[in-house]
């Protein structure tokens, strides 16, 4: 008790001296005031303070959009000066259907594009004879393994014995509707997988409650689990989902592969009808921003980022870094501009016809304070799958997050080297570096964030989105340039 009296005896003197504290405070105040020197000061703090509590910038961001359009135009006018009007659609049609020069006759990218209907049909299969038993589950899954694992590789043994008849557009396209396509069947097989699971953990119970009861009580137990799973599918009809193994159909296979997602369900959110004005606007952004990325490419990335092999070759550093800055505007408005026209632009496209309903194809990246939020929230198709798919069955299998986290950003940084390599011919590990690079440069945002604030952290995401894409750009077409374009002695 007398401790008790104590501690309220404290806190009681505490409140009586920060409400006399206030009262001098107020006092101090009306005293200033009625002074006859007409004060004006008191204890503020500069706006642009970290103290200040100040958070309307909207006329700075005005200014900042300003000044890059103005610095915009500028680039563009001097680009136009110095190589004239290099856009050219016609060049456009030669290079997406992947035909290069002297094989006029042949359209291999197309070709490949057509058989990849092969592996998912296969992939199908495999899965409906486990469903019905003519595979066992281990032979089925390694089936599974071989078949996706064959259909990455595809593009790669095509392009060994057919490379000259591709063009670096059709190739890269080629890699990246096959990488979805792993990604998806990846996600099928897997999904599916946990379905057998469940409904076999489902009657491994059931056969344990069985056995131990007696028999007048095990006939109950079977008439009242034949009436439950009646009452279920009867359930499952009326709500129109389906149940596996009732989802194994093509028509299930190939909406899947058609929607706007990487990750497989037995039943989509759908919407209920097509809105024609929303479609129609993003028909036109997806047609307008096809063309503007190209002419972009043509006119703009294509001769800086050829101006750079000398200043590689050289080593001289100052000139890498103009270079670097110099591609670093074009690059990052590239960026930006396949950015939109991808994940909202098309990907809405997509899911509209496919009455698709779930669209949180990004988040806020641009308000990340850290790289590792970053990675989270830009790209939210290939983090949910990474989510579902590899992190949260590493924990639970045991192992520890940040061991799951190397694994995750390990195959991001795989499949973004190959999509660079293999279109390119040419081996080499920048992108691959860049990606494993990701989680100690994550570590030192965080750093930054926690000891310089938000503001820093989010400075730290964009200057790697601005400098690091065009490094790799210059790297890769250096190393290219110098394999491909250079004279053999």
């Amino acid at each position: 008790m007398s401790t008790e009296g104590g501690e309220n005896a404290l806190r009681y003197r505490r409140a009586q001296s920060v409400t006399k504290a206030e009262e001098i405070s107020e006092k101090e105040k009306k005293a200033r005031k009625s002074q006859l020197d007409k004060p004006v000061h008191k204890p503020r703090d500069s706006l642009f303070s970290w103290s200040s509590e100040f958070t309307d910038f909207t006329g700075l961001v005005n200014w900042g959009f300003l000044m890059l359009t103005i610095g915009g135009l500028r680039l563009c006018l001097e680009n136009f000066l110095k190589y004239g009007i290099r856009v050219n659609p016609f060049e456009w049609i030669i290079v997406l259907t992947g035909r290069n020069e002297g094989y006029d006759h042949q359209y291999p990218s197309i070709i490949l594009l057509i058989f990849s209907a092969v592996p998912a049909v296969i992939c199908l299969l495999i899965e409906k004879a486990i469903a019905v038993e003519i595979l066992s589950q281990n032979l089925g899954i390694t089936l599974q393994i071989i078949n996706i694992v064959t259909e990455i590789s595809l593009p790669v043994i095509v392009l060994y014995f057919k490379g000259m008849e591709f063009s670096f557009v059709g190739i890269t396209t080629v890699c990246m509707i096959y990488l979805v396509l792993f990604l998806k069947l990846w996600s099928y097989c897997q999904t599916n997988h946990w379905c057998r699971q469940g409904m076999r953990g489902k009657q491994y119970k059931n056969k344990m409650r069985r056995q131990s009861l007696s028999a007048p009580n095990w006939n109950q137990l079977v008439n009242a689990e034949h009436e439950q799973s009646e009452d279920e599918k009867n359930d499952l009809a009326s709500s129109g989902l389906v149940k596996y193994p009732d989802n194994l159909t093509l028509k299930d296979l190939f909406y899947f592969l058609l929607a706007p997602t990487l990750c497989y369900e037995l039943n989509f959110p759908r919407t209920t009808r097509i809105r024609k004005r929303f479609l129609i606007k993003r028909i036109i952004e997806v047609v307008f921003g096809v063309n503007l990325v190209l002419a972009l490419f043509q006119q703009w990335m294509i001769p800086s980022v050829r101006n750079s092999v000398d200043p590689f070759s050289e080593m001289g550093y100052i000139k890498i870094t103009e270079r670097l800055l110099k591609l670093a505007v074009p690059n990052h408005f590239i960026w930006l501009c396949f950015f939109y026209l991808s994940f909202h632009s098309f990907l809405n496209l997509v899911g509209e016809i496919m009455h698709f309903a779930d669209r949180k194809f990004y988040s806020d990246w641009w308000n990340a304070n850290n790289i590792a939020v970053f990675w989270s929230t830009w790209n939210l198709p290939v983090h949910v799958w990474a989510v579902r798919h590899v992190y949260i069955p590493m924990t639970e299998m045991g192992y520890t997050k940040g061991a799951a986290g190397i694994v995750v950003f390990f195959i991001s940084a795989f499949f973004h080297e190959y999509l660079v390599s293999v279109p390119l011919q040419m081996f080499r590990v920048w992108a691959f570096l860049g990606m494993m690079a990701q989680p100690p440069l994550s570590v030192l945002s965080r750093a930054a964030e926690r000891r310089l604030g938000a503001r820093w952290g989010n400075i730290c995401v964009w200057s790697s989105l601005i400098l690091g894409q065009p490094l790799a750009i210059m790297m890769y077409y250096h190393d290219y340039a110098l394999e491909h374009l250079a004279p053999r002695a």
